[in-house]
């Protein structure tokens, strides 16, 4: 692995040029591009595009509440797309309730409102995905679409037992970062901009955002005795929904701690009769001992010396990690195998928020007692994270490992999070921003200094964290570094939308390019796609000089940054 680190020059506005002014063409085709993706990524129960799922395959099968009657437009649907239409096993009344096992084909779960998908194979309603798709739409002036989004939302944890990965049937058993309440008030401020406010709708949303902030308050989502939440999946085992042949994934982190002896013995274990680290959930894995002079290792010179295995402790670790939305990050331990025994920097400043939310709404409400109630565990969740997680001589925040009681040295993109939340104080605004060139590249934000090969690492920069990053930066009064790092984003987006006609769901922020070469994990670069045609609606609305320097910096991209690599 390396090291990456970059310094950037200030750059001040460029005059109109002949790169500026095809920047502003090109600015048009992608706010047409994106207006039309809305249409082309939204889905309805009552469409056969919308049943599809290439990550599993198989029959399609749409589950319904098992107290659910059968709508008529469903019961229709079954002759005309060829799908089975079932209902779920029991009631599902909180998180982790239902066995999987229960459910021996994987199908789509109902919802009654329209939704826009991401893109490509997540051809379903995402949890965290949907806040930023959430703005893009209102941004869009499509409020009702959004709105119903939401309302989803509402249906979910009503009849799933919570805010869902995603509806389908392999999600039940996980959420995803916990933006309900964001969403709530995003819709709300649009409607009450429009002159459409609605207590009555804000009163009917406050116990969804109350649910769903609590099932990260208590067992198993607790993380230790911190007084801090973790990611944590309810079930065991393999994930299904990983592209092709989930086994491939798999053997390669197998192969992976077999190379590296210092995590070998915490994750891997013999196929023995018996075992300390429990039963083995998933494939085993041949270890072959050959003569060093070979490498074909079916020859006669190599032979199977004992099988391997994933310890459940991994599968767990690899499923929490799936519900934190940042799979794959080596920022948990390799391969996220570690994501549950950390209180991580994202979840708990999302709580914050969520607290404040909740304190917001009380008050429109008229609960001045709740909203009190609220600011107190705001209070005290933000000192837990500053002793937990501030490191005042690397200026950063980072996650802590409540299970060896060590804090982490992983230097990630989160950081950003405690400013568009507000929690931090100046004196550590100022800090983060003092370091903001360990992670600010030509394109962009990247998610970390370290290149574990797997995409939500360096070199790689996603949208959703250039907008918070971006929003927090300016939330604190530093205009001119949000300016800079919203243009590059921008400027990118538009250089590669010339060549490609199509939006991506992540860029290589060095380079400025689409070209990712992801070995760890999902390797595909996805067109769509929706969290990014949504971020680039906002920073383009949130940007001070607008595209005035979009061409300048189109051109001179490559030129902003000494890129500076160094062994780890």
């Amino acid at each position: 692995m390396s090291t990456i680190s970059v310094t950037n020059s200030a750059q001040g506005p460029a005059p109109p040029n002949s790169h500026a002014a095809t920047a502003t063409d090109s600015l048009s085709d992608i706010l047409e591009y994106i207006s039309s993706s809305w249409d082309t990524l939204t889905r309805t129960m009552n469409r056969c595009e919308s049943l599809e799922d290439t990550k599993t395959g198989g029959e399609a099968v749409l589950y319904l509440p098992a107290e659910m009657a059968v709508p008529p437009d469903i019961a229709e649907l079954q002759n005309r797309c060829r799908v089975r239409v079932e209902h779920l096993p029991i009631k599902i009344t909180k998180p982790g309730e239902i066995d999987l096992n229960k459910i021996p084909n994987e199908g789509l779960l109902y919802l009654e409102n329209p939704y826009v998908v991401p893109g490509g194979q997540f051809n379903e309603m995402y949890g965290w995905d949907s806040y930023f798709i959430v703005r893009g739409l209102l941004r869009d002036h499509r409020t009702e679409l959004a709105k119903g989004m939401v309302e989803n939302f509402f249906f979910e944890i009503n009849h799933y037992g919570s805010v869902l990965n995603a509806n389908r049937t392999y999600y039940l058993t996980r959420s995803q970062p916990p933006f309900l309440s964001s969403m709530i008030l995003a819709v709300w401020d649009a409607e009450t901009a429009a002159g459409k406010q609605s207590l009555a709708w804000l009163e009917k949303a406050y116990p969804f955002a109350l649910r769903d902030y609590e099932q990260w308050n208590q067992e198993p989502h607790l993380a230790g005795d911190t007084g801090l939440s973790r990611y944590f999946d309810h079930a065991d085992g393999p994930v299904p929904e990983i592209m092709g042949d989930p086994s491939h994934y798999y053997r390669g982190a197998a192969n992976f701690f077999l190379a590296h002896d210092d995590a070998f013995h915490s994750v891997l274990m013999e196929d023995s009769g018996s075992n300390s680290n429990g039963p083995i959930l998933g494939p085993r894995f041949p270890v072959f001992v050959c003569n060093p002079e070979t490498t074909d290792a079916g020859s006669s010179q190599c032979a199977p010396a004992s099988r391997v295995a994933l310890s459940a402790d991994f599968y767990k670790g690899d499923r929490s990690m799936r519900e934190s939305g940042f799979d794959v990050t080596f920022r948990f331990g390799p391969f996220g195998a570690a994501t549950h025994h950390f209180a991580p920097v994202c979840l708990n400043s999302l709580l914050y928020k969520t607290e404040k939310d909740l304190e917001r709404m009380s008050l429109l409400l008229g609960h001045p007692r709740d909203a009190k109630n609220w600011k107190n565990k705001a209070d005290q969740r933000r000192k837990r994270m500053i002793q937990y997680f501030w490191d005042d001589q690397k200026g950063l925040f980072f996650d802590y490992n409540f299970v060896s009681g060590k804090r982490s040295k992983y230097e990630y993109a989160t950081t950003f999070y405690p400013l568009w939340a507000g929690l931090a104080t100046k004196i550590e605004a100022r800090a983060i921003t003092r370091n903001l060139n360990s992670f600010e590249q030509p394109g962009g934000i990247a998610m970390s200094r370290t290149e574990s090969q797997a995409q939500w690492d360096f070199p790689y920069g996603w949208a959703p964290i250039q907008l918070l990053a971006v929003e927090g930066l300016r939330r604190y009064g530093y205009e001119r570094e949000a300016d800079r790092i919203s243009e590059n984003f921008l400027s990118m987006i538009v250089e590669n939308f010339r060549r490609e006609h199509t939006i991506r769901e992540k860029y290589n922020v060095v380079t400025r390019s689409s070209g990712t070469n992801v070995v760890e994990g999902y390797r595909q670069n996805v067109t769509g796609f929706g969290w990014t045609n949504a971020v680039f609606l906002e920073l383009l609305q949130e940007s001070s000089n607008g595209m005035s320097r979009l061409g300048k910096n189109q051109k001179e991209g490559q030129e902003k940054g000494t890129i500076q690599n160094g062994g780890t």
